[in-house]
């Protein structure tokens, strides 16, 4: 297994960078978010790119050179302590040429973001690097959730209180036992759009998946998609987050039971992870350990 890097913990008076590796960022919400990472006593600096907008395409933050050298700039700056992404949306896939995954895990730092983002998390994790899945600078209502907020400060300033990655929510049990190896994942389109391009990085142990948007049968097709792939062969167990938006909540879940509960791994649904106002931050890339049957996911490390 890689060898496992984690950052150095956040402390008051710390810089951090805000970085927009996706999609166009709304000025008052930025703000909104800031004012609660200046709460904790940290420093933030917004980057050129996160409010320029894209000529052509309304959907983009910016350029994807601008955006792939904010993200660089702000990742190498030895100032900044860590690098939260403004917001997910579409475009980090654009921008994924542009960006030296070797030349960033060699350089340890808290790096923060989920949805879209999970295009970076994957080729970080896939080298060693511990990252944050949860709450972006300007996701205005899942900062503003103080279960919320709370534990991403936690795994930022004192990652050692975080015991259950999945309290207080809980998870409910599909498929019971217990399964042990570092937490990898994300978003589940993300995962399967990455299958065969450069940064694929077939995951091994425990694997967390959210969506937003997703209708059932698309659903089924990116899962399908995945095993067909052969995608979950090291996997070990699969904590399944929010599904928000979508459709039928009832015939996702009976979709992600029909596709997944054959693998036999444990396997429990219903986490508090995703696109929902309240979003636990996790820690992808370390190692954990999840207790199928009690519902629990605890750190190894």
């Amino acid at each position: 297994m890689t060898d496992v890097t984690v950052p150095e913990r956040l402390s008051a008076g710390d810089r951090v960078a805000v970085v927009a590796p996706s999609g166009p960022v709304r000025a008052e919400r930025l703000d909104v978010g800031i004012e609660h990472l200046k709460a904790w006593g940290l420093e933030v600096e917004v980057l050129p790119s996160v409010l320029a907008g894209h000529e052509r395409l309304n959907y983009l933050a910016a350029d994807d050179k601008a955006r792939a050298e904010d993200l660089r700039n702000a990742w190498l700056d030895p100032s900044f302590a860590a690098v939260f992404c403004a917001r997910g949306g579409y475009g980090v896939q654009r921008m994924l040429e542009y960006v030296d995954f070797d030349e960033l895990a060699a350089v340890p730092k808290w790096f923060i973001g989920f949805s879209d983002i999970t295009a970076l998390h994957e080729p970080l994790n896939a080298r060693g690097l511990v990252t944050i899945h949860g709450p972006m600078a300007a996701a205005v209502e899942q900062l503003g959730s103080e279960l919320g907020r709370q534990r991403l400060h936690d795994l930022l300033f004192e990652l050692e209180s975080v015991k259950d990655l999945l309290a207080p929510a809980g998870a409910r049990t599909v498929v019971g036992g217990v399964a042990e190896g570092p937490l990898r994942g994300g978003n589940l389109a993300l995962l399967a759009a990455s299958v065969g391009t450069p940064t694929y990085a077939p995951p091994t142990g425990i694997v967390v998946m959210e969506d937003v948007s997703e209708d059932a049968y698309r659903v089924d097709r990116l899962l399908t998609q995945l095993l067909r792939a052969d995608w979950f062969a090291g996997v070990t167990g699969v904590v399944v987050g929010d599904f928000s938006g979508a459709d039928d909540s009832g015939l996702v879940s009976a979709v992600v039971h029909d596709r997944l509960e054959p693998l036999g791994l444990p396997m429990v649904e219903g986490a508090a992870i995703g696109h929902e106002d309240l979003n636990l931050a996790v820690p992808l890339g370390l190692p954990v350990r999840l207790d199928a049957t009690a519902g629990t996911l605890t750190r190894l490390s």
